[in-house]
C-alpha cells in the first residue's frame, strides 16, 4: 500500500504535533496507519482550532468549519477538498463522524475561560474528546467492542488531559471542578477503573 500526498500530509501532521502517538502508529500495519493517520490528523486540527486566536468568533467558525467537514461525511455528500478531510471521509462511517462531531461540539469549551459546571460537565468533555476518538479510531479498524474502546479512550483522554492542567492554568483557564489533590486523584482513580 501506497500512501498519497493527503495520507503523508496526515502522518507529518500526526508526527509534528503528536510524536508519542506517531511512533505507536507506525508500530501498526500499514493498512492500519493508513486509516488513523487521517483520524489523528484531524484530532490534532480541532483540538488546536480553540487555540489558535484569541478572537472567540474566529474560534467559534474554526470549530463550525470542521463540523461541516464531519457532517459531509455523516450525510454522504460530496466532501469538501481537503489534506486531512478527504482522506477521514474514506475511513469514517456515519456514526463515527457523528462521535466526531460531538467531541468537537465539546471542544468549544476550550474557547471561553469558565470552569465546567460540575464533574459531570467534566467527564462528558473527556468522554466526547478522548473517548470518542478512540472508539471511532476502534470502530475503522472493524474493532467490535464500543464499550472498551469508549473506555480505553475516557482513560487515555484523562492522563492527557491532567498532564495539560499546568498550560491550562498559565493560559486563564480553570481546568478542573475541583483542584485538591484528592479530587484529582478521585478523578483518576476514576480513569483507572475503565481501563
Amino acid at each position: 500500500m501506497t500512501f498519497d500526498d493527503d495520507l503523508i500530509a496526515c502522518a507529518q501532521m500526526v508526527e509534528r504535533a503528536d510524536p508519542d502517538r506517531f511512533r505507536a502508529l507506525m508500530a501498526t500495519p500499514v493498512a492500519a496507519r493508513a486509516k488513523l493517520f487521517p483520524i489523528y490528523a484531524f484530532n490534532i486540527e480541532a483540538a488546536r482550532a480553540p487555540w489558535v486566536t484569541q478572537e472567540t468568533m474566529i474560534a467559534e467558525m474554526r470549530l463550525q468549519w470542521w463540523r461541516d467537514a464531519l457532517e459531509e461525511i455523516r450525510s454522504g455528500a460530496t466532501v469538501r477538498r481537503h489534506e486531512v478531510v478527504t482522506p477521514l471521509a474514506g475511513v469514517l462511517d456515519s456514526t463515527s463522524a457523528e462521535l466526531l462531531d460531538r467531541g468537537v461540539a465539546a471542544r468549544r469549551w476550550d474557547i471561553y475561560r469558565d470552569p465546567f459546571e460540575d464533574v459531570a460537565h467534566f467527564q462528558r468533555y473527556i468522554e466526547e474528546t478522548g473517548g470518542h476518538l478512540m472508539l471511532a479510531s476502534a470502530r475503522a479498524l472493524g474493532g467490535q467492542d464500543d464499550a472498551a474502546a469508549l473506555d480505553l479512550g475516557y482513560a487515555a483522554g484523562l492522563a492527557a488531559y491532567l498532564r495539560a492542567v499546568p498550560e491550562l492554568e498559565s493560559r486563564g483557564r480553570v481546568p478542573l471542578v475541583d483542584g485538591r489533590v484528592e479530587a484529582v486523584a478521585e478523578l483518576a482513580r476514576g480513569g483507572l477503573e475503565r481501563l
